[in-house]
């Protein structure tokens, strides 16, 4: 992102939000007090779609997040993230303002380059008001300025319009969704309120195209794309995730995460396995397991992060490496934090078995999210 007025104001207005958001980690029974009562997320609860593919304004926070590996005309591999993150601030409610900002939308971008040896990354925020930006309800449909993503005809169009960086890309499901969890009820704690309601669609084919700085080229690919909605996600305990999304070779998909203690040992683990035959096989926090191999250090922020990585969940024994060890994206104007989100490839047997996407949040310094407990 270039330095000047716009960016100047854009950290203005991250500052502000920032502020915003933690606010929001007061404990439950004082927000119900001041402001604004969340509702939970509980077990049982059935998602229906396409109503559940929309927006839920009176949850703290909720993501619209797709990745994916591409394709491009001239032969070069490419990997992509764009990822919409709306969030309800603890503020008060019975503001008459149209400028209030009951809601909040964030945007991220990214575009992983081995040729340049670079990650292309683009980051906005905006108040829900007046047109600018919001999310609506009943269907995907979020968007930022010039930055959408929205589902028309059953697919996915997804637009992001940046300074160096820019993409139109639609992304057409074969999958029906995954349930992640207990059909979508997806724990991530021990505590009570650490849950989400969570699904995947692995496999989406994607076409499109994609411009740097200017130049651009038609691309194909596959994708991943997830939508999480809660209340709170994190327990006290825990200082981050490492989180993965795999289309496998077989027709099959893996997603499998586990939260991280102030040790960087394991305090909750989970995952969902679509068999090539479509059945699903969901795993507790006993059958997933993390083993971080080599690391790197950013030469930007001086923070170290694994990137080879082997993942067991139930069977699977996966072996993950990454695109290019340069993935990190630096979202303090936005979230407030850094964090690794690359595109890997995964080997099992000494062959590869599948492409997808490996997150990690929290290496740098603790990650706090709205709505989770405070340290």
């Amino acid at each position: 992102m270039k330095v000047g007025g716009a960016a100047r104001g854009l950290a203005a207005l991250a500052g502000a939000a920032l502020a915003w958001l933690v606010a929001a980690v007061a404990p439950a029974d004082e927000v119900r007090g001041r402001h604004v009562a969340y509702p939970a997320v509980v077990p049982g609860h059935l998602l229906e779609f396409p109503r559940d593919f929309g927006a839920h304004p009176d949850f703290r926070t909720e993501w619209w997040y797709a990745t994916g590996w591409l394709e491009s005309a001239e032969g070069e591999t490419l990997g992509f993230q764009v990822t919409f993150f709306r969030t309800r601030p603890d503020v008060p409610q019975d503001n008459p303002s149209g400028f209030a900002a009951r809601q909040l939308i964030i945007a991220h971008a990214a575009l992983s380059d081995p040729a340049r040896g670079r990650l292309w990354h683009e980051q906005r925020i905006a108040r829900a008001s007046h047109g600018l930006a919001g999310a609506a309800e009943g269907d995907t449909d979020v968007w930022l300025d010039r930055w959408r993503l929205r589902r028309d005809g059953g697919r996915y169009l997804a637009r992001v319009a940046g300074e160096q960086l820019s993409f139109e890309l639609a992304l057409e499901p074969t999958q029906p969704p995954m349930l992640n969890g207990d059909a979508g009820f997806s724990r991530k704690g021990r505590e009570p309120g650490s849950a989400s309601y969570y699904y995947s669609l692995p496999h989406l084919a994607v076409t499109g195209e994609v411009a740097r700085d200017g130049r651009r080229v038609a691309v194909t690919g596959e994708a991943w794309l997830d939508q999480e909605w809660s209340t709170a996600l994190l327990d006290r305990e825990a200082t981050g995730w490492d989180w993965i999304g795999i289309n496998l070779d077989d027709g099959g998909a893996l997603m499998a995460f586990r939260l991280r203690d102030a040790s960087g040992g394991s305090h909750w683990a989970a995952g969902s396995w679509r068999r090539p035959d479509g059945t699903l096989v969901t795993f507790g926090p006993d059958e997933v397991e993390f083993i971080p191999g080599r690391r790197w250090r950013s030469p930007r922020t001086g923070i170290e992060f694994p990137v080879e990585w082997r993942v067991r969940a139930g069977a699977l024994d996966l072996e993950l490496l990454p695109l290019m060890d340069d993935q990190e994206s630096d979202s303090r104007y936005t979230t407030g934090a850094v964090y690794w989100e690359g595109a890997v490839r995964a080997r099992s047997a000494d062959r590869e078995v599948g492409r997808g996407y490996l997150e990690l949040t929290g290496y740098g310094e603790p990650l706090r999210l709205p709505g989770s407990s405070p340290p």
